[in-house]
């Protein structure tokens, strides 16, 4: 392994002074006193830029630990400049030869060859992420849909155990994900939208950071609900399979086109119950008595999407300083108005980004604003990624990333209102309620209760 780690000092030593502004911007040396500066580019350089720690023992677990910090800071570091891609951060006489360098290496730079932007992941990230599949339990349910994917070729390896486990799947093997009772992992390449459980909208391609927001929502059958930014509907739909179609779902989205996609979506997956609306959710009245039942609210608004991995060809630029305070300041303005419509209870706020400014800054700042009125809640206690250390309570918040949770990079954070005249404490506790919501006071991936009531079965 000579050849490998000569590549990774010299790669290390041509990014050092991108590498020490990271340092800094992290504030990962004034954290970990005792890790000497030269080791900590190396293992920084191996966690962001390269393919990925291989060493072990305490310096994984300490670079590890500190990744979500030293991701986002590293996305700062790209609006601030400008670019896309990491060598686009090195002056330019280092950068000429970056491309066969790398390929000397085996190594394989962030962003170009692996197709769609990635701010922060090595250019394996797109295909190691696998296909995800949530089934639709409004038509079928997981049982009949593991049997029909049997009865087409494919081997069932039953509950996946760890990441790891997802990460080694290949060919037609497939498996039940560790945390989400309804989602099933095929292997990255899996292409299932010719497959007749698909068109039949038995199943939906959802990545698994996306179920998230409706699965820790978790609104009980007969509750009204608003997805706010609702286009294009997959988590309209499982907000709908989570209520059973029992209930009433106000779907929002201004672009009549995208309402148009979404009609089609939902009937597709034999939604009732969901009313959608084409209007400007900032634009919608709280006061109005149709809304006066709402006690859920799920609000994915518009984001930089600096954390989607794609599959296919292209390259985005890393969005402008004045486009990202111009985002954050929407998403600040449309959470404090979902917080608004009075019999609210329960508020799941999502972004497909990266960025702590459209993240933990805008949840910070609405909380300020509303005082003890709202709670951070600590959902999927045992989750890895945990939100960056920018408030005191951050770490209720969950992240996801390509290199630690195999999925798209995302964003989630759970409000509640506190009781009128309490504190406002920084979480729930374990065992606060008798009946939990979902991922809250219970491990994630904890089995449901049976279903009674037999769903159809796709022969």
């Amino acid at each position: 392994h000579v050849r490998q780690l000569y590549a990774l000092v010299s790669e290390t030593l041509r990014y050092t002074s991108v590498l020490e502004k990271l340092l800094d911007g992290a504030a990962l040396l004034q954290a970990e006193k005792k890790l000497a500066p030269q080791l900590a580019k190396v293992l920084v350089y191996d966690l962001l830029f390269g393919k990925g720690l291989k060493c072990g023992g305490r310096w994984k677990a300490l670079a590890r630990r500190h990744r979500a910090r030293l991701e986002a800071e590293l996305a700062r570091m790209k609006v601030r400049h400008k670019v896309s891609r990491n060598e686009d951060l090195l002056a330019p006489e280092k950068a000429v030869s970056a491309a066969g360098e790398w390929a000397q290496a085996g190594w394989a730079s962030c962003a170009g060859s692996s197709g769609g932007m990635c701010l922060t992941c090595p250019a394996s990230a797109a295909s190691q992420v696998p296909r995800y599949v949530r089934v639709n339990t409004l038509k079928t349910c997981v049982d009949d849909v593991i049997d029909f994917f049997k009865r087409q070729g494919y081997t069932y390896l039953g509950k996946a155990a760890s990441v790891e486990e997802l990460k080694a799947l290949s060919g037609k093997k497939f498996l039940l994900d560790l945390h989400l009772p309804e989602l099933l992992v095929f292997p990255s390449q899996t292409d299932l939208h010719d497959n007749l459980l698909y068109t039949s909208g038995h199943i939906i391609l959802q990545d698994k950071a996306s179920c998230l927001p409706a699965f820790l929502l978790g609104p009980v059958a007969g509750s009204h609900v608003i997805d706010a930014c609702a286009a294009p509907g997959n988590k309209t739909s499982h907000l709908a399979a989570i209520l059973k179609n029992k209930g009433q779902i106000f779907a929002f989205d201004v672009d009549p086109k995208r309402v148009a996609t979404m009609n089609t979506l939902l009937t597709r997956a034999g939604v009732t119950g969901c009313q959608l609306v084409q209007q400007d959710f900032l634009t919608v009245d709280p006061r109005d008595p149709k809304y006066s039942r709402v006690t859920h609210i799920l609000l994915d608004p518009s984001c930089s999407g600096s954390g989607m991995v794609t599959r296919g060809p292209g390259e985005e630029a890393a969005p402008s300083v004045e486009r990202l305070q111009a985002l954050a300041g929407f998403q600040r303005r449309v959470l404090n108005h979902a917080l608004s419509f009075p019999a609210l209870r329960r508020l799941v706020y999502s972004t497909c980004s990266l960025l702590q400014e459209e993240n933990e800054d805008v949840v910070q700042a609405v909380l300020q604003e509303w005082g003890s009125a709202f709670r951070l809640v600590t959902a999927f206690p045992s989750w890895p990624c945990r939100g960056l250390a920018a408030f005191s309570g951050a770490k209720s918040c969950l992240r996801a990333s390509p290199a630690e949770t195999l999925t798209h990079g995302f964003f989630v954070a759970v409000l509640e209102r506190c009781k009128e005249g309490a504190a406002a404490p920084r979480s729930l506790p374990a065992a606060a309620k008798e009946n939990p919501h979902p991922g809250e006071g219970r491990e994630p991936g904890a089995a449901p209760k049976k279903r009674k009531k037999k769903k159809q079965r796709v022969k």
